[in-house]
């Protein structure tokens, strides 16, 4: 059997409005509390995403992207490291992750944990402050 066609574009309608934020206090209190947000500032809009770990696979970042792709301007916020010292997780942002964002046309701000809280029951790190 076999499939031939023409993709002649793509209609994407978005359902859902991206919850507001105004001032740079909000702004902080968008990444603690908000995997996606619209940051206006100035008469300037920014669909933000960001991401708990530079892995692709673990957090499913991916969803938190999308969710900004009915915005002109796009960021991401991505940690460069995740490390969960002996028996966690010690994941590394990859050239191809920052490639796809560009290939999206989202642009990448490559950040770092602050702190974070150890999770004594799974050893890994929870409540992460970027």
């Amino acid at each position: 059997m076999r499939f031939e066609g023409v993709v002649e574009g793509i209609r994407y309608q978005p359902t859902f409005r991206l919850p507001k934020l105004e001032t740079f206090e909000d702004l902080e209190d968008g990444i603690k509390r908000r995997a996606f947000f619209n940051y206006s500032h100035e008469g300037q809009n920014l669909a933000v995403s960001w991401w708990v770990s530079p892995k692709r696979t673990r957090s499913y970042p991916y969803a938190r992207v999308y969710n900004t792709l009915q915005s002109q301007k796009r960021v991401t916020i991505i940690p460069i490291v995740k490390d969960e010292g002996k028996g966690g997780d010690r994941d590394f942002l990859q050239w191809d992750t920052v490639s796809l964002m560009t290939l999206l046309q989202v642009y990448v701000v490559v950040a770092y944990y602050e702190r974070a809280t150890l999770n004594h029951r799974i050893k890994k790190v929870s409540r992460i402050i970027i």
